[in-house]
């Protein structure tokens, strides 16, 4: 059979089994999708009309809640690594079969920030010009032209190592070693360079002190090591019970024992950026007081998201720490939600508004996303979720049912 008829064959029946063969729940969850998209587009088109007054952000407030997840997602594409170090620099198996669920979370995590970008422009029309090789980059002195570069060259990388081992499993064929290793040690230092690129396009403002710290990159990287493993976590159990999917139970804990190092680490940095903030004292110290307590005897919206993310990782770290509880499933799940809200927080809320509260005139103009920032970021994490989900329910049905995939080559 040549390439091109295997091709075909491969996109043809890969289509066939991301939209047949699921149950009622597989179906409804891809409605609820499809649903929180169509909603998100007349969303997207009343912001395209209107422009971004229709958002809360305003000159005091410039980035919001879409800046927020990108930042974000941007650790949970960048959490794949975690998956990647055991299993191909220390050739621990356990992980090593797992991994490419790994590379597809973060193709999705990518597809989702690349989209978050688009819909905070105030014009989405001139989006190429962010696209390598095509677009007006100004580079080297731009650092969003570097974010685009290593977050799409991230992308290619992951859908590349993924396609093609998906691609040889449906055929029944080995993979090449010669290809798959070198782009997946590729992906390691991929992976610290869009949290770490993305850390810079923030402590790279010297207007801005409560994003101007050397430590901000190592603290997004550690918190990444965190988001995306725990979204795994509970991937793997719910493919465990639905699916012929396996993995040991070996490579769950030792997955959450690395989550434990991520977060510790996390807290430590976080616990020294607070003591040089506040032993110090300076007038930079505003920042902090709006994001855990408030400015001017008047509470911040934001001060209980803050101390609850702050309890949340706190709580985690120890589920995950104590080998007994990081083993009991219960324990292990609500550890897995603390440290997926706790992150998601620090990144949504607590990294991006106290940075602009106070702007640098003392203005405080308090932001709340507005309903149609919501809806259009529902959307786009509808687009990414149902991605994820296609590439998910496709690869167990190659990986798990050999006959059918056999069959197919």
């Amino acid at each position: 059979m040549s390439f091109i008829r295997k091709t075909s064959d491969f996109v043809t029946g890969t289509a066939r089994m991301a939209f047949l063969g699921g149950n009622k729940v597989y179906y409804a969850w891809l409605g609820l999708l499809l649903l929180c998209i169509v909603q998100a587009g007349f969303a997207f088109a009343n912001q395209f009309q209107h422009g971004l007054i229709s958002t809360n952000m305003r000159d005091s407030v410039s980035w919001g809640f879409y800046i927020g997840n990108f930042t974000f997602l941007v650790g949970v594409a960048a959490a794949a690594v975690l998956l990647v170090i055991p299993a191909y620099i220390y050739d621990w198996k356990p992980i090593k079969e797992v991994v490419l669920f790994g590379e597809l979370l973060a193709v999705a995590a990518i597809v989702m920030c690349l989209l978050f970008v688009l819909v905070d422009m105030g014009r989405p029309d001139r989006f190429w010009h962010l696209i390598p090789g095509i677009g007006h980059m100004n580079l080297p002195s731009a650092i969003m032209a570097w974010d685009s570069i290593v977050l799409n060259l991230y992308l290619v990388i992951n859908l590349t190592v993924a396609s093609y081992l998906v691609y040889c499993a449906y055929h029944g064929i080995h993979y090449d070693k010669r290809i798959v290793v070198p782009l997946v040690i590729l992906s390691i230092p991929m992976a610290v360079s869009i949290h770490t690129v993305t850390a810079f396009l923030y402590n790279g403002m010297a207007s801005r002190p409560y994003w101007n710290s050397a430590i901000l990159a190592p603290r997004f990287i550690a918190s990444a090591f965190c988001s995306g493993p725990a979204l795994l976590l509970i991937l793997f159990q719910i493919l465990r019970k639905v699916s012929a999917f396996e993995i040991k139970d070996e490579a769950i804990h030792k997955v959450a024992e690395l989550m434990s190092y991520a977060m510790g680490f996390n807290l430590f940095l976080f616990g020294a950026e607070l003591f040089k903030e506040y032993y110090s004292n300076t007038h930079h110290l505003v920042h902090y007081e709006y994001l855990f307590a408030g400015l001017h005897g008047k509470a911040s919206p934001i001060a209980p998201y803050a101390w609850a993310s702050l309890i949340f990782a706190i709580v985690s770290f120890f589920l995950f720490l104590i080998p007994k509880t990081r083993r009991n499933v219960v324990t292990m799940n609500i550890g897995c939600v603390m440290i997926y809200l706790s992150v998601y927080i620090e990144k949504g809320i607590a990294l991006i508004i106290p940075g602009f509260t106070p702007d640098q005139l003392g203005q405080v103009y308090e932001y709340v996303p507005s309903l149609n920032e919501l809806r259009v970021a529902a959307g786009v994490f509808g687009v990414g979720f149902l991605l994820f989900t296609l590439m998910v329910k496709v690869s167990v049905s190659i990986l798990f049912d050999r006959p059918q995939a056999a069959a197919h080559g």
